[in-house]
């Protein structure tokens, strides 16, 4: 019997007044004893920095790498006493800007120690930080601007002529800007037309030198953030995420990792790429500020992401799958262009850990060999220390995640939570090689059940429980801003519905299977549960992305796809195919072959004859965020891809038929 990593804390109920049935409560084995308390005098944001301080005032905290002669060097690095007395200057001059506590202030561009300087200032003074993020789309800077009612904010030298578009609109709200840089006259003239100031840093960093302001106090109840999230129809929403929820997820993530013998220390070296303005980055960046740990920032561009890894030599390392994919990808081309004898070698090695792995063997007892031999070289191109990898914002393909797991020579954990229950809600345990493919038990500071489907045909009480997964506890987020209509209906008894379908397994780890909302009917009235679908479909190494579309009128489904790369041209190539990537996208053997694989996929899961695709169009552009098919986080946006495929849709179902 698997060792059960939950424990049940109420019983399950029934179906009654018209109500689903809904699950047992759980919560983790390692909050058995209860929850883990708040960090004595850790009551906000502010105070997790500021105790830091005062505990490691001569650490690195944030570090950039230096140009020199237009070559990247060394990371250059400013200590907690250092960030401390800028973010102080920065707090006295938004005050002198009359930016009082409960204002808000919006941060715009990429990560870099700008971003969190101004972030602290925020919550030094009780404002609610507000990032401005232009991924959700042309015209979301100016409605999150006019929304939230920002009136300072802090800007990338870079994105300061994308600001000025907002205005005149935003010029309502908006007085202040300020550059993480340099300003021209010009643009500071623009402004200025609109009634507001705009200020390059140091300039900033001057007003605040003027007046001294008193700090004022904060609660744990205080909105310390608003993030605006994509949703993948309609208008950005404002999660509102208060103080308490990110103490509570920093107590919880530390008992976590403790529990796993995995605790965060001074010496942990993060690497800050992933967007601040999301919640994964953002929090992950205050547990290593609670622990006095440094964060260094990339350059900002994802093709020199491994030379900044090198050079940092993060100790753990988050990413979205699709950072994952692209350096899996990477090692299956090194791998298959080794020759022959390395690659033997190398496969002989994999089999055999992955063998040791799966029968329970702990982590680095498995093969102590082969990863000092064979898989150190992997383990260099990530620095060579990381011992924590973390994937989260969309679920990590499970022929991916073995393969990190066998040759990163570090734990290779999934994650799952959302904006509104302030990031991670759940996540898998280190040696647990059972786990892979889900996303772990729940952290120990919230309490989770499933709530039966019916329409969707998922029981919460059957032999194998599904349904949709509700969490309660203190790292939910306080509600939508100025929207209590969308927070009541996600927000019932004290349970927060998070949309997504989830199936427990025996060992208290839980499967993400399916998404609420995307249901659709086919023309016989059977109705298709597309996310299960395109995980199980998008499991085949030979696809690296996959949509699939029903339309009510039809009686079958369609998909599109993007094929891999390396897998195509090497199956064309054993098939005499010797055409570009591009033209053996349009090549009907080619998409005969893949629509063959995911028949094979299909007939191997028992999936009923309706759930079978029975035409391909095959895309060699990968779904993208220019052409607003994917949210930030890489989701679909299925009204937008339906629009963008129309044409290619009609004619799969006309040819089909």
């Amino acid at each position: 019997m698997a060792e059960r990593f939950i424990i049940e804390v109420e019983p399950a109920k029934p179906a009654k007044d018209g109500k689903p049935s809904v699950g047992p409560v759980y919560r983790s084995l390692f909050a058995k004893d209860g929850f883990p308390p708040a960090i004595e005098g850790l009551d906000s944001c502010w105070d997790i920095f500021r105790m830091s301080v005062e505990k490691y005032p001569n650490n690195r905290m944030l570090g950039r790498r230096k140009i020199v002669d237009g070559k990247p060097g060394k990371y250059v690095w400013t200590t907690y006493k250092e960030v401390y007395d800028i973010v102080i200057k920065v707090g006295n001059a938004i005050r002198n800007c009359g930016v009082e506590q409960g204002g808000k202030c919006g941060i715009y561009g990429a990560n870099c120690s700008e971003w969190i300087i101004s972030m602290e200032a925020c919550n030094a003074h009780g404002l609610y930080c507000v990032p401005l993020y232009d991924t959700l789309g042309a015209g979301a800077v100016e409605f999150i601007i006019s929304h939230a009612e920002v009136s300072i904010a802090f800007v990338e030298e870079k994105k300061v002529p994308e600001l000025l578009k907002t205005f005149p609109n935003a010029a309502k709200y908006l007085k202040t800007v300020v550059s993480f840089g340099e300003v021209t006259p010009q643009q500071k003239e623009e402004v200025e037309k609109f009634g507001a100031a705009l200020f390059s840093w140091d300039e900033f960093l001057q007003l605040g030198s003027k007046n001294q302001y008193d700090l004022p106090v904060k609660k744990k109840t205080d909105i310390c953030t608003i993030m605006y999230t994509s949703g993948t129809t309609g208008e950005p929403k404002g999660v509102m995420i208060s103080n308490n929820s990110i103490v509570t997820l920093i107590a919880g993530v530390k008992r976590f990792l403790g529990s796993v013998h995995e605790a965060l220390n001074v010496n942990d070296v993060y690497l800050s790429y992933l967007p601040l303005a999301h919640i994964f980055d953002r929090v992950i960046e205050e547990c290593f500020i609670s622990h006095g740990a440094s964060i260094g920032f990339w350059r900002g561009d994802v093709k020199l992401l491994t030379e900044d890894i090198g050079e940092l030599k993060p100790t753990v390392f988050c990413a979205v799958p699709r950072v994952l994919d692209r350096i899996y990808s990477g090692l299956q081309q090194k791998i298959s262009s080794g020759g022959r004898l390395r690659s033997t070698l190398f496969n002989i090695a994999y089999a055999r850990k992955l063998q040791y792995l799966k029968s329970g063997c702990k982590y680095h007892e498995a093969s102590p060999i082969s990863d000092k031999v064979v898989f150190s070289k992997v383990k260099d191109g990530l620095g060579g220390k990381v011992r924590l990898i973390l994937s989260g914002a969309a679920p990590l393909s499970s022929h991916v995640e073995a393969f990190l797991r066998v040759v990163a020579c570090a734990h290779v954990l999934q994650g799952y939570g959302l904006t509104e229950t302030c990031a991670g809600t759940f996540v898998s345990l280190p040696n647990q090689f059972d786990m892979l493919g889900t996303v772990g038990p729940p952290v120990p500071n919230v309490d989770v059940c499933l709530e039966s489907v019916p329409e969707m045909e998922y029981d919460a009480l059957s032999s194998t429980p599904r349904g949709e997964i509700c969490v309660r506890g203190d790292t939910v987020f306080s509600g939508y801003y100025k929207r209590e209509d969308l927070t009541k209906e996600v927000m019932i008894d004290g349970w927060f519905h998070t949309g997504d379908i989830g199936e427990w397994q025996p060992n208290g780890s839980l499967k993400i299977i399916d998404r609420k909302k995307n249901i659709f009917k086919l023309s016989q009235g059977e109705y298709v549960a597309v996310e299960n679908l395109e995980n199980i479909y998008g499991n085949n190494p030979v696809i690296d992305s996959i949509w699939i579309y029903g339309s009510s009128y039809e009686s079958f489904l369609v998909a599109v796809v993007n094929p891999n790369k390396q897998e195509v041209e090497k199956w064309a190539k054993l098939n005499g195919l010797s055409e570009d990537f591009n033209s053996l996208c349009e090549n009907p053997k080619v998409k005969e072959h893949i629509l063959g694989e995911l028949t094979k996929a299909a007939k191997e899961k028992k999936l009923k004859g309706f759930e079978f695709i029975k035409a391909l169009h095959l895309d060699p552009v990968p779904f993208d965020m220019e052409r607003d098919l994917l949210t930030p986080t890489f989701k679909k946006k299925r009204p937008q891809l339906l629009k963008y495929y129309k044409d290619v849709i009609d004619t799969m179902y006309k040819d089909a038929k």
